[in-house]
């Protein structure tokens, strides 16, 4: 198994550069590709940064990515639950970061907004400082 760095990823979903889209898809074609959670964070960042592209795309890219037969994901459950609620309309830093914390009794934050958006959208307990 091999892990894919940000650049591969961003390579795959957006086609920029036709020689390293090309070479990128033939390792995950012939190799298990192992992603982690920081490199969707990074990733997701670039995309609506970089790129300009929206929440939805972004979800819709990521989960086709992960969905392919030689990807292999960490923490699947919890970007699978980071996924929702980014769509649902958190940001996906922090919907990343408050899946990734389940075992948490709570999630604590100086952020009130992040607070107030996930109470609504999450089962989670946030409490804001």
């Amino acid at each position: 198994m091999i892990a894919l760095d940000t650049n591969v990823v961003v390579r795959l979903l957006v086609d920029d550069d036709p020689q390293q889209t090309r070479r990128a898809r033939k390792l995950i074609e012939t190799r298990t590709a192992l992603v982690m959670p920081s490199v969707l964070l990074e990733t997701e960042w670039v995309l609506r940064g970089a790129y300009d592209i929206g929440p939805a795309v972004i979800a819709a890219s990521l989960r086709k990515l992960l969905g392919l037969a030689n990807v292999a994901l960490d923490n699947a459950q919890a970007v699978a639950q980071a996924l929702d609620w980014f769509e649902a309309g958190l940001d996906f830093a922090d919907a990343l970061h408050l899946a990734s914390a389940a075992a948490a009794e709570a999630f604590v934050t100086f952020d009130a907004r992040l607070a107030k958006r996930a109470r609504r959208i999450t089962a989670r307990e946030v409490e804001a400082l």
